[in-house]
């Protein structure tokens, strides 16, 4: 049985986000959450967040076996962007995009 997890508006970029995906996809729940605490970046720690949430999501359901789950997938959606300007030269104006991104994992059994 599946259990999900969802994470809207996190201030994350999705290019970078995706890339850490990709490294946690189709891997153990315990390697996944280990290789997640030893980055230590914002992003692995918001992802961490995320799968313990989809965790305490499948043991809420009771019908699941923790130690057998794997993350079937990630994935990693645009999200509003905040949109900021910064002052440059002779009165002109940079437009700077702040990215977020909305989270999605599923997990699964064994």
């Amino acid at each position: 049985m599946e259990a999900k997890a969802i994470l809207r508006h996190s201030r994350v970029s999705p290019q970078k986000t995706r890339l850490l995906a990709d490294e946690v996809r189709n891997k153990p729940i315990g390697d996944a959450l280990r290789m997640l605490n030893l980055l230590g970046t914002k992003r692995a720690r918001i992802m961490a967040k995320v799968l313990n949430s989809a965790v305490a999501n499948a043991m809420n359901t009771g019908m699941v076996d923790v130690d057998n789950l794997y993350v079937k997938s990630i994935h990693i959606d645009e999200g509003p962007m905040l949109k900021r300007f910064m002052p440059r030269a002779q009165g002109r104006g940079n437009r700077i995009l702040k990215r977020t991104s909305h989270i999605a994992v599923v997990l699964d059994e064994l």
